[in-house]
């Protein structure tokens, strides 16, 4: 038989301060921004056959809040709006107040 293992109780990681201009130094760094109103999986056949008029499903509810995607990664949810006849989203909830799920690497459907 095995003797036991004592391990140390785990403790948190000190936050780590960062000054003020820490950050300034980013802030022109282009970033790939898009705007996911839904996801569906279809076979290549399927994608092919496509044409005008045609209507594909999406995976997500009507009034369901849509997802604002930084790189490829849902950094805040949102809901569309109409300024001077472009869209625009108006952000509801941003990911860091609470887990945020990764995108999936689907096709998404983008809008400016």
């Amino acid at each position: 038989m095995s003797d036991p293992i004592d391990f140390a109780p785990l403790q948190p990681a000190p936050a780590v301060a960062s000054e003020p201009g820490e950050l300034e130094r980013l802030t022109d760094v282009t970033v790939e921004v898009s705007v996911e109103i839904g996801r569906t999986s279809m076979t290549l056949g399927e994608a092919l056959a496509l044409g005008p008029g045609s209507v594909v499903g999406l995976h997500r509810m009507a009034g369901e809040p849509v997802d604002l995607l930084v790189n490829g990664r849902v950094i805040a949810r949102g809901e569309v709006v109409v300024i001077d006849e472009e869209f625009g989203l108006r952000v509801t909830d941003v990911a860091g107040s609470k887990p945020a799920e990764p995108a999936a690497p689907e096709a998404t459907a983008e809008a400016a």
